[in-house]
């Protein structure tokens, strides 16, 4: 384990110098691709958004300061580097601040804040912004499956190089096929992410963590020309009133006699994060460290066969508890992308987690899985509600298109 990090819960815990914390994680509402109230909105239009109420919530923070900027994107034209550059620039970022764009498929975001906790816990930069953003109402046009691939590589002989372009719902079937996931069990699990995310939703539960967006709307694609301003302050995919029984009447989505449906399935979604991080002892120099909200205590990720890609999270978790040395027992939080409910329920029985622990505030089958922005959106997601349930540790992780899983251990502060 390298230098700066601290392994074992007692060491983790402590709080030094060398840290890399968090002081502000903010995301955008979540909303249905295509139907909800970004559909007539850009992936960087989100993204200066939420730039902009990072720095209005940190407003001790000369931006100066501030020396890079990480952006998960999965499906943006050119990687979203320009427009995700002009965006930063626009909500009033300095041209000082530097920007790249990242894309680990599902785990960009997660990518993003990762890469920046390195840079800063070698010494590369003070200060930077983690975070990610996704239109998939604009660029979900191929499915993320490549439209221009070698034609060596369409036909490898190597298994595991084909079914990295094979569709995430023929992964979700497979994993309940091969460990025994029943449909029952995943309407189930849907439903109760459902209800966990609406009473969320009616407490105020993610007020902290959202950042309200006006922006463009068509009411009626037949007429482009008529425009409405509105304003987007809460996730718009969640069904209050879904169950086990009305999920259970949905078609199979992906093959006839198949299990996995948009009832169980992750929803396609557009949205927005970012996380403000730095090394504690720079928040100590600018006299910030009271806005510190909790840190970063270390990332792995692992690769799995491209065909039951979702199995990611039961083999990431681990090596990151044997990482850092802390226990399952030890993690008060758990936020597990809910790709596909056959996935999410293996890696929750493989892990011998509770499910009670796992998205207290519902997961992507009720907020939406906006690809790069995921991870980023999972992390503003989890600080208030460690914060509220008096959790001291949290994990994020989640599979990964063509076979990865990747987990993060956050400490709350």
């Amino acid at each position: 384990m390298a230098a700066f990090l601290q392994k074992g819960t007692k060491n983790i815990l402590q709080k030094n110098p060398h840290d890399i914390v968090f002081l502000s994680a903010l995301r955008t509402p979540v909303t249905r691709a295509k139907k909800g109230g970004f559909k007539d909105a850009h992936d960087h239009e989100l993204l200066a958004h939420v730039l902009k109420a990072t720095l209005a919530a940190n407003p001790n923070l000369d931006p100066h300061l501030i020396n890079d900027i990480q952006i998960g994107t999965v499906l943006s034209e050119l990687g979203g580097h320009k427009a995700g550059r002009m965006a930063a620039i626009h909500a009033g970022v300095p041209e000082t601040v530097a920007f790249q764009t990242v894309n680990r498929a599902c785990s960009s975001g997660l990518a993003a804040i990762t890469g920046v906790a390195h840079a800063i816990a070698v010494g590369q930069i003070d200060i930077g912004i983690g975070g990610g953003m996704e239109s998939m109402t604009r660029n979900y046009g191929s499915r993320a499956i490549p439209t221009q691939l070698w034609e060596e590589l369409r036909e490898s002989p190597v298994k595991n190089a084909r079914d990295c372009v094979m569709s995430m719902g023929i992964t979700a079937e497979n994993v309940a096929e091969r460990y025994g996931v029943s449909r029952a069990d995943q309407d189930g699990f849907a439903a109760r992410s459902h209800q966990k995310a609406a009473k969320a939703q009616r407490e105020g539960l993610f007020n902290k963590e959202i950042v309200e967006v006006t922006t463009r709307w068509h009411p009626d694609p037949e007429k482009p020309e008529t425009v409405e301003e509105i304003t987007v302050s809460k996730d718009d995919g969640i069904r209050p009133t879904s169950s086990a029984e009305s999920l259970a009447k949905m078609k199979p989505a992906f093959k006839p006699d198949g299990t996995a449906t948009a009832g169980n399935s992750s929803q396609v979604s557009d949205g927005a994060a970012a996380t403000l991080m730095m090394r504690r002892s720079t928040a100590s120099a600018l006299g910030m460290e009271k806005d510190i909200i909790g840190k970063w205590a270390g990332t792995q990720v692992i690769g799995c066969k491209p065909d039951e890609m979702g199995i990611g999270p039961a083999l990431a978790i681990p090596k990151l508890l044997d990482y850092t040395g802390v226990s399952k027992e030890e993690i008060g939080i758990w936020e597990i992308n809910e790709a596909f409910a056959s996935q999410a329920i293996y890696c929750v029985r493989t892990l011998g987690i509770d499910e009670d622990l796992v998205n207290p505030k519902g997961g992507a089958i009720a907020l939406g899985h906006p690809l790069g922005a995921t991870g980023a959106r999972q992390l503003a997601t989890l600080l208030p509600e460690m914060q509220r349930q008096g959790k001291e540790m949290g994990v994020i992780s989640m599979c990964i298109g063509t076979g990865m899983g990747m987990a993060s251990l956050i400490v709350r502060e």
